[in-house]
């Protein structure tokens, strides 16, 4: 059961990944093409570095915040059964230094 359903998964993965090229090539915007298909050398230029300044900012926030989650995975974690018992054996205010 586990084999065919990774076999449906991984499938399902690869349609998506061979359909989605098709239709993400469709999003260009008519106005935007025939400005930057009407502009200089130095515009296209502008044009190409501007698409690269608000893709990396984003993509980079993204990739940190990634990696500090993964780092952090293990930090909050439920406690064994028997830390459970050795906190119960101390008492409610052991931890107040009372």
């Amino acid at each position: 059961m586990k084999n065919m359903l990774r076999a449906l998964t991984l499938g399902l993965v690869l349609t998506t990944a061979l359909i989605i090229p098709a239709t993400a090539g469709a999003q260009g915007c008519a106005l935007c093409y025939t400005q930057a298909a009407g502009s200089g050398p130095r515009m296209i230029a502008a044009l190409k570095s501007g698409i690269l300044v608000l893709i990396f900012p984003p993509m980079g926030i993204c990739v940190f915040i990634t990696v500090l989650g993964y780092r952090k995975r293990n930090k909050f974690h439920s406690l064994e059964p028997e830390e459970i018992t050795r906190n119960e054996e101390r008492g409610p205010n052991s931890d107040l230094g009372w």
